[in-house]
């Protein structure tokens, strides 16, 4: 490698976020190039670095930097520069030069340790003085901390993130016990914290890392897979597989874990299971406040429900079924219902009614949804507003503060006497929980879901449990009305649900399916569909089709077929920008979702029949198209389906996805025209029956599925559904 000392003349590009910067400097009386991940340099520093030269494809001969260390500059000019760069606030060119024209090369020295000799600069009072002072110690202790952290080859934005945490006491933290960055640090995880533990010396089998080892595992079983808990022999194996060590010390650590209430370990049904606490709580509060809403009192116990049934199916114009007409009228007695049934049972039919009793009743009713795309289908099936329930429950930041919380709970419940909430599978325990919360006194709940989709996203299996439990009133709605019958999508879908192979020859209905042998012969196949016959056969576009994968790896995982996706529909192009981040490429034309809830996410509509509006918020599933990006890449546009307009600047891209491709999980609670599903060859842990069911019940006038019918076939057969270890369920059992 070659070293250069030198000084930077100027700044090209600076990217925040992870560091990486391009500058200019002098070399052999030629201004050169350099580029790197180098934080905190700024223009008029002396530097020395080392690195190679190389020659970019569109940019020509640069300089690539590996390390680098800063010098004490040695001019006045260039004192000047470093001084005027903006580096210090209240430091302004005119100000940076009457510094130095008092104070030379000693300027620096008079900022940072006597500051208060600044006042002899004119336009610097006492307060000023004391200010530039106080952004010269923050800068160096900032380029202090920032120091240190690299040394661990952490990321640039992660190093911010650590030091916005533990501010001063960030490098007594790292020295101490790095284990703390695994729970306190979002992006750090304990593989992280481990190799950091063991550059700062601590030892193999020190408590510490053994009890971060514990409760990564947990984490992990809950963050990847949905668990609230661990049954106690799967816990010692998967941390003596995580940890290398001896079962004995395992077992040590959770003892003394436990009485510590760092976990907790109950029996159940003669399992000995290990639970976070957090997790441990909401599933005991859950169930004992299921429990409350039960016994309480009900209005309507000299109602006429036979009566107000029929009187609301005849205002909505509706014929009920009897299991209709059962559901409905068990949900006006209960505190809490469950209504479930698959597609083409009349689940909306039931809640249109249900809605119309109690209106009658002169009982208000709010209506939610967990996504934004469910609550506007709800709306939309309903006539009634529907909300997320993040917005039912009006979380937000509280006051001028950075945290976020539910603005409705016990203190501040729903004013109201019936919430319903559709797509229940999608419900977590932790949503649950602050739910419940906000439900109190006579008010109802009746919860609306397909029983047999994929459990939540977040942990948790809150509707399955809830039905086995036989605790609460179930009504199952599974006779198929005659309208639904002529759907090949609806039959399909409730074959699969028995366990029946799927219709897949008959090709002049809405369920198609296309035999391929190989992953690239099936990608074409997508791209061919989804880019010509497809739009040309219903007369629709990209926007209304979707295509679901089982998982996010492999040929025919979300990754590459988005890759492969983008590539064929949206290429680059020379008038279209782009933003590279961390190797996913956005560019204007791409297809994307929204991937978190924002609550405070600005949005604008335009229209030319109404006025414009505007508000606040976009929810985990919305999809829509990059309308535009920057020069700089600093601001992304974004057009969702519902109108709304969103610009993104670069710290919020990572709440974005390609989504001409989206696993069938995330796709769960949305609904499209079109659902086209790759199903060659697939894992044996996402070879199950309900994966199959959700994806095809998110179609609303087209199936297709791409790939091996021997794969297809065996999913429908498979009895295996994804199994999660919940103790929600034990909870409900004992609090009847």
């Amino acid at each position: 490698m070659e070293k250069i000392i030198t000084t930077i003349e100027n700044i090209v590009y600076r990217n925040e976020d992870n560091g990486y910067i391009v500058f200019d400097f002098e070399y052999d009386n030629e201004l050169e190039t350099a580029t790197g991940q180098l934080p905190h340099l700024s223009e008029g520093e002396r530097i020395e670095m080392q690195g190679m030269w190389n020659t970019h494809s569109s940019y020509g001969k640069q300089f690539n930097v590996k390390s680098v260390k800063k010098l004490p500059l040695d001019s006045k000019v260039g004192l000047i520069r470093y001084l005027a760069s903006g580096i210090i606030k209240g430091i302004g060119p005119a100000t940076a030069k009457r510094i130095v024209d008092k104070f030379g090369m000693d300027a620096m020295d008079v900022i940072r340790y006597a500051p208060g000799n600044l006042t002899q600069v004119e336009g610097i009072g006492t307060s000023k003085a004391l200010l530039i002072a106080q952004n010269m110690t923050e800068q160096v202790e900032m380029q202090e901390k920032m120091s240190f952290l690299l040394k661990f080859n952490i990321s640039v934005n992660l190093a911010h993130k650590i030091i916005k945490k533990y501010k001063n006491n960030t490098k007594n933290t790292i020295e101490n016990n790095p284990y703390l960055l695994a729970s306190d640090i979002e992006g750090v995880g304990f593989l992280t914290a481990d190799k950091i533990a063991k550059q700062v010396g601590i030892t193999h089998n020190s408590q510490e890392r053994t009890r971060a080892g514990a409760l990564h595992i947990l984490n992990e079983a809950a963050m990847q897979d949905g668990h609230c808990c661990l049954p106690l022999d799967l816990f010692y194996e998967r941390s003596v597989a995580l940890l290398d060590e001896s079962q004995d010390l395992i077992i040590e650590t959770a003892t003394k874990m436990t009485m510590l209430r760092d976990i907790v370990i109950e029996k159940i049904d003669n399992v000995r299971y290990v639970f976070l606490p957090s997790y441990y709580k909401a599933e005991k509060e859950i169930a004992k406040r299921l429990s409350d809403i039960l016994k309480a009192d009900r209005v309507f116990d000299d109602y006429d429900i036979d009566s107000a049934v029929i009187r609301a199916a005849d205002f909505s114009g509706i014929t009920l079924s009897h299991e209709q007409k059962l559901a409905v009228s068990q949900a006006l007695m209960q505190g809490a219902m469950v209504i479930t049934g698959g597609p083409g049972t009349g689940k909306t039919t039931t809640i249109n009614c249900l809605i119309r009793a109690f209106e009658h009743a002169g009982i208000k009713v709010e209506l939610a949804a967990p996504t934004g795309r469910a609550a506007k289908r709800m709306s939309e099936a309903t006539g009634h507003d529907a909300r997320t329930i993040h917005r039912l429950l009006e979380y937000g930041y509280n006051g001028d503060s950075d945290i976020l919380l539910f603005g409705r709970n016990e203190e501040n419940p729903l004013k109201c006497g019936v919430v319903i909430i559709d797509e229940m599978s999608m419900v977590d325990i932790f949503l649950m929980q602050h739910l419940l919360r906000a439900i109190t006194g006579k008010t109802r709940i009746i919860m609306v879901g397909d029983a047999d989709q994929l459990p939540s996203v977040g942990p948790g299996n809150v509707l399955y449990d809830i039905i086995h439990s036989r605790t609460i009133e179930t009504a199952r709605l599974e006779v198929i009305f005659r309208q639904a019958q002529q759907s090949q999508i609806v039959m399909n879908a409730h074959r699969i649900n028995k366990g029946k192979f799927p219709i897949l020859d008959d090709n002049k209905s809405d369920f198609f399916f296309i035999s391929k042998t190989n992953s690239e012969e099936a990608i074409e196949t997508i791209i061919q569909m989804a880019g010509t016959r497809i739009p040309k056969y219903l007369k629709c576009s990209l926007h209304n089709i979707q295509i679901l994968a089982p998982t996010k790896k492999r040929d025919l995982g979300v990754h590459n077929l988005n890759n492969r996706l983008q590539e064929q529909f949206n290429p680059p192009d020379i008038d279209k920008n782009e933003y590279n981040l961390n190797g996913i490429i956005f560019r204007v034309g791409d297809k994307v979702m929204q991937i978190k809830n924002n609550y405070t996410m600005e949005w604008r509509k335009s229209s030319y029949k109404s006025a414009d509006q505007a508000g606040e918020g976009v929810f985990n599933g919305d999809i829509g198209f990059i309308t535009d990006i920057n020069n700089d890449g600093s601001l992304m546009t974004v057009k969702f389906d519902d109108g709304k307009i969103c610009e993104y600047t670069k710290e919020k891209y990572n709440e974005l996805m390609l989504a001409y491709a989206v696993t069938i999980h995330k796709a769960q609670g949305c609904e499209f025209d079109v659902v086209i599903i790759p199903l060659l060859s697939v894992p044996p842990v996402f070879m199950s029956r309900n994966i199959l069911y959700t994806a095809v019940t998110r179609a609303k006038k087209m199936v297709l599925i791409v790939g091996d019918k021997k794969v297809v076939n065996r999913m429908a057969q498979s009895m295996s559904a994804i199994k999660r270890y919940t103790g929600l369920q034990n909870e409900l059992e004992k609090s009847r």
